[in-house]
């Protein structure tokens, strides 16, 4: 989960880093730049999250229809990890 988190906020980032780089080469090179579009640098950064979630849904493995089987204690004290298994033929 926070993997997924730090991957969107991530993405929220990307604009203005892109708008921050740009910012410093157009300086260099002598092109005088005005204020910060901060309202169209998180508007950009919420497309992008929302392009990502949209992505998510359209890409992710469907498990529906499938069996959930929840891990369990062994005798040794570790805890195996609960998977999805296909339905038995009949």
């Amino acid at each position: 989960m926070l993997r997924l988190l730090l991957i969107r906020g991530s993405l929220v980032l990307v604009p203005f880093a892109v708008w921050f780089l740009w910012r410093a080469w157009a300086r260099r090179s002598g092109r005088e730049m005005g204020s910060t579009p901060y309202a169209w640098l998180v508007a950009a950064g919420a497309v992008l999250v929302g392009l990502s979630l949209v992505g998510t849904v359209l890409l992710r493995q469907d498990n529906r229809g499938e069996r959930y089987v929840p891990g369990e204690v062994t005798a040794d004290g570790a805890v195996s990890k609960g998977y999805f298994e296909a339905p038995k033929a009949k």
